[in-house]
């Protein structure tokens, strides 16, 4: 949809491509997509229950977990609605400040994730590395802090992005082709200077990624150092099998974003950016309970204690 503006023209909604496939492929795709985008929604809403009910849970990690599953679900609600009626109907159209929002939503839930994964990189630094001090450091105001500090620096710092994307005139063409309001190929449909907001990207990536992810660095090879410097062999397992799980999880996701924003811009690139999009829109949120429950005793152990409330 078009709109007339001081002799201009300016575009109201915008197109998704989506995945070019066969009826049949796409009806598979659109089953399976529902069925993990459902089970993304179990695991993640069992994981919280856990945490809330059993009082053996009500520890810093495990509400730092609860707050990455909360994460996971608004990011792959984000997401999966219009991925879904995209592969149905092989392409959808969006109101614009709809694409802004969900743009918006989709960098606030990114950003979040990583300084999340941030902070429990540190509790597992504190568990290990200095044990003693643990308790008196992770309190549960110091914990609610972070949280708070992590929530509300994504969202004030991504609001201004969105604000000033919304400020941009945006002459077309109207076709994106993703499955989502991908924040590059968003800002390509504008007619405006863009420049000031790759710019803000880019600062932005220094307190939401590039720092964060040296802080990983920096504490896990003093958990590794540490861990190595343990006598015995089974100590060296039971140390390094309650940061396994976290590890696991921090390498997926900062790989996956590797794959999204740092290959060449072309038409086989692109293809690849899609297919690690959907991995991370769909199959992460998916994976991580998976990966923290299936390695994990305590959560098995408050999983098997649920079980026999309704059993």
């Amino acid at each position: 949809m078009l709109k007339l503006k001081n002799n201009k023209t300016f575009i109201t909604e915008v197109i998704f491509l989506g995945f070019q496939t066969s009826k049949e492929i796409s009806i598979f795709v659109f089953l399976l997509l529902l069925t993990v985008y459902l089970l993304t929604l179990f695991g993640n809403l069992l994981i919280i229950l856990l945490v809330y009910n059993s009082n053996s849970l009500h520890t810093p990690m495990y509400f730092f977990l609860t707050q990455l599953s909360l994460s996971d679900i608004m990011l792959t609600t984000d997401i999966a609605p219009n991925l879904l009626y995209i592969l149905l109907h092989k392409g959808t159209s969006m109101p614009l400040t709809n694409c802004i929002l969900q743009q918006f939503i989709f960098v606030v839930m990114e950003c979040s994730e990583c300084l999340l994964l941030t902070v429990m990189s540190y509790d597992r630094y504190l568990a290990i590395c200095k044990p003693l001090q643990y308790m008196s450091i992770m309190n549960n105001l110091f914990c609610m802090h972070l949280i708070i500090i992590s929530w509300s620096l994504s969202i004030c710092c991504m609001m201004v992005g969105a604000i000033t994307i919304a400020c941009l005139n945006f002459c077309g063409p109207n076709i994106i082709d993703h499955f989502f309001c991908d924040y590059l190929q968003l800002l390509s449909l504008s007619c405006s200077d863009t420049f000031w907001i790759l710019l803000e990207m880019i600062l932005n990536s220094i307190p939401f990624l590039f720092l964060p992810f040296l802080i990983v660095i920096i504490s896990y090879s003093y958990v590794i150092f540490t861990i190595l410097k343990i006598p015995s062999n089974a100590g060296k397992q039971k140390a390094f099998s309650t940061c396994s799980s976290h590890l696991m999880v921090v390498c997926i996701f900062y790989v996956t974003l590797i794959v999204i924003y740092d290959l060449p811009a072309n038409e086989q690139s692109l293809t690849i950016r899609k297919l690690a999009s959907l991995f991370y829109t769909m199959g992460t949120p998916l994976i991580n309970p998976i990966i923290y429950s299936l390695r994990n005793r305590d959560i098995k152990f408050a999983f098997a204690k649920l079980k026999k409330w309704f059993w």
